[in-house]
């Protein structure tokens, strides 16, 4: 988080400082890369560019502080996916046969460590084996550290929506690691044999 400096940083990003425009690539790219690649895979640069393309197009209208630009910014990108879903709808592809590990576990083997390592392919393919409702808003939450209500109005549900989905989703991946028993949604979910409660499931 750029904390303090984000209203200068944004400022000069929006007069085209160059310098600027990398912090916030640097600051914002990694979780939204990790967002777009839990969706389209080996395509994720390629939509993260677009997405940053279109930010440098639009950033001079943006009005708001770092948690707004971070919601603006998965807005966006969430755009871009739908457009890209449409696409391939109208553009089908045969399947490849290359989807079995997604039905498998992390490599790890644990919770923590599939949300905590979520950019690597395992991790992904983990969350991937929930719906996808669930597994977009447990990114969200999760890696990218959007509260409920920001993450309610990137994917157009409730924040009571958003706050279960995300308790079904990670209380299914629990389950499917053979843990112990998920928490109630107010305490948060417990990862199995770590003693380590996913945060912020109730904000």
């Amino acid at each position: 988080m750029l904390g303090p400096e984000f209203p200068d940083v944004l400022r000069l990003a929006a007069m085209g400082d160059g310098g600027a425009f990398a912090r916030l690539w640097r600051e914002m790219h990694p979780p939204l890369l990790r967002y777009l690649r839990l969706s389209t895979g080996d395509t994720a640069e390629d939509l993260a560019s677009e997405v940053w393309l279109e930010v440098a197009r639009r950033i001079g209208r943006f009005r708001g502080g770092e948690p707004e630009f971070r919601g603006w910014l998965f807005t966006l990108a969430r755009r871009r996916l739908i457009d890209q879903r449409r696409y391939e709808t109208r553009h089908p592809e045969l399947p490849t046969g290359d989807d079995a590990r997604l039905d498998g576990p992390a490599a790890d083997d644990t919770m923590a460590a599939a949300l905590e390592d979520i950019s690597t392919e395992a991790a992904l393919a983990f969350i991937a084996t929930l719906p996808r409702d669930q597994a977009e808003i447990v990114v969200l939450r999760v890696v990218v550290g959007l509260d409920a209500t920001q993450v309610a109005k990137i994917v157009g549900k409730s924040p009571g929506a958003v706050r279960i989905a995300a308790h079904r989703g990670l209380r299914t991946l629990t389950a499917r690691l053979g843990g112990a028993d998920a928490a109630s949604p107010d305490a948060g979910a417990r990862a199995p044999g770590t003693g380590i409660v996913a945060p912020g499931w109730g904000a």
